[in-house]
């Protein structure tokens, strides 16, 4: 059952993929071809922002964490489509689970260092992360490595915290006022969803940014 949600967004994804690319036109694209633009477009923006010079290469993988994570926080609002949690007794969203934030955060991990050393090489990646002199480098860099893993903690206990904390709100509030309460807890949830499926596209945006920054 906890796998299930995980499978079932990347399912929805690759569907959404296989429907765009079958139903794409340059003349009359579709309702769902404009809100993919739409979405692509808000990612290429954050990264020529962010990044700089080139940002929409790294398009692709961070469009890729939005929608999945965007998807994923959103699920527990279709009722039997959430994550049971058998200790709490209540249905919580994809996210709120640590195995899946810590997937997405040990991917984004991966993927900008290794766009650090792909840029920088091997030794200049090394250096890049000794500090702007090397005559502090012992000092700095046993900090950076401990900052880089601290990195894959932070965005995967930042996002498992609040679709959880969220979830078991939803569940207390909603259990003592049933009628309005239940409506403005899912409104919240829709936004917070987006929000945190957006602060996960940001935060990997600046590392990259960071790790393939060239030194002046």
């Amino acid at each position: 059952m906890i796998k299930s949600g995980r499978i079932l967004v990347i399912l929805v994804i690759l569907a959404g993929a296989l429907l765009l690319r079958r139903n794409l036109s340059v003349e009359n694209p579709g309702k769902f071809q404009h809100v993919m633009e739409e979405v692509l477009g808000f990612v290429q923006r954050t990264a020529d922002e962010l990044i700089g010079h080139g940002g929409r290469r790294y398009a692709a993988m961070l469009g890729t964490l939005f929608i999945f994570v965007a998807l994923c926080n959103l699920l527990s609002l279709i009722p039997t489509l959430g994550v049971p949690n058998s200790k709490l007794h209540i249905e919580i969203s994809p996210t709120g689970l640590i195995q899946t934030t810590l997937g997405c955060a040990l991917a984004a991990f991966l993927y900008y260092n290794y766009h650090g050393f792909r840029q920088h090489g091997i030794v200049g990646y090394l250096k890049h992360l000794c500090g702007p002199m090397m005559a502090i480098a012992v000092l700095m860099f046993p900090i950076e490595v401990i900052g880089n893993l601290g990195r894959l903690l932070s965005l995967s206990v930042r996002l498992y915290a609040n679709m959880l904390v969220g979830g078991i709100l939803e569940r207390v509030f909603g259990g003592l006022i049933p009628i309005a309460v239940p409506v403005v807890f899912m409104a919240l949830h829709l936004f917070v969803s987006l929000l945190q499926a957006y602060i996960f596209m940001l935060l990997p945006a600046i590392y990259i940014s960071m790790a393939v920054a060239e030194e002046h």
